[in-house]
């Protein structure tokens, strides 16, 4: 098998699984940090074949250290997005937000 004909490399920290938008981490993080199984995987993104999913995670299984790390790195992205977004939400946050309170206040 060969598992590169699975994988578009869009750039050292956006590997996506070829002909979708899911990226390796979106699998990665099911398998690992979930323990979601390779056919409910398959089943919670609906345009990957299990054959994909698989593929994935034999890439991990192979490469483990270095996916190990590219899957911690995009935590750490997303963590600091995050956080970021909570220091300064955008508008439309705020906005629901003062309607909340504002709804809540009325109780």
């Amino acid at each position: 098998m060969d598992l590169e004909t699975y994988f578009d490399r869009l750039a050292p920290d956006d590997i996506r699984v070829k002909g979708t938008r899911i990226g390796i981490e979106s699998i990665l993080y099911e398998y690992v940090h979930r323990g979601q199984t390779p056919d409910a995987i398959a089943v919670r993104f609906a345009s990957l074949r299990l054959d994909q999913v698989y593929a994935t995670i034999l890439w991990y299984l192979r490469d483990r250290e270095r996916l190990d790390a590219y899957l911690a790195d995009w935590l750490t992205a997303n963590r600091i997005a995050r956080e970021a977004q909570e220091q300064n939400p955008p508008p439309v946050v705020l906005k629901l937000r003062q309607i909340k309170a504002a709804q809540q206040s009325a109780l």
